[in-house]
């Protein structure tokens, strides 16, 4: 679903702004100190979880100063909508993950349940080991916890720095909550 340009700027203009791009950038930097301390001995495979976790895994990528190799997973519930739904695989990396100490990047532990199901495939799929890293963590319940969280806020339905609101927003340049007119 397309937004049209006046239906944009109106989310833009009602949405809160929870944290601030330096506040993000600070989060990055606290992240990528601990996954340093974690993984620097491990020559990890980072699995990036797409399409969100493209800015976290662009922007983190060059904040860890040791060997790693790239992939991605890409694994959806949402779809461009404003509520998830069942899990849908588009590309799953099977036969790369056996043996391999294995980073997952993503950008939200929302319900917690597409992290789930990619940490049991990793686990299926023979990971030696599993570190999990999300920028944005919601305070709320979850399936599954992560390792390393950049920044936590309220349960909002949220945008910017790769989450997205109906596929838009994705580069906002802060963490915004969604006014729940627009939900």
């Amino acid at each position: 679903m397309k937004l049209d340009p006046a239906s944009y700027a109106a989310v833009a203009s009602r949405a809160e702004c929870l944290a601030t791009a330096e506040e993000m950038e600070a989060a990055l930097d606290r992240m990528a100190t601990e996954l340093t301390a974690r993984l620097a001995d491990k020559d990890p495979l980072v699995l990036c979880v797409m399409t969100g976790a493209t800015i976290v895994t662009g922007q983190l990528l060059p904040r860890l100063d040791f060997q790693l190799r790239l992939d991605y997973i890409h694994a959806s519930r949402y779809q461009g909508q404003t509520r998830g739904g069942e899990i849908r695989w588009h590309y799953r990396p099977s036969a790369s993950i056996r043996g391999e100490h294995i980073l997952i990047l993503d950008d939200i532990l929302d319900e917690g349940l597409t992290l789930k199901q990619i940490i049991d495939a990793c686990r299926e799929d023979g990971a030696a080991s599993l570190t999990t890293a999300v920028l944005v963590e919601k305070e709320r319940e979850h399936a599954c916890s992560a390792d390393v969280v950049g920044i936590r806020v309220p349960d909002r339905y949220l945008y910017g720095y790769g989450l997205d609101y109906k596929n838009y927003f994705r580069n906002a340049r802060g963490l915004f909550a969604v006014a729940d007119c627009d939900r």
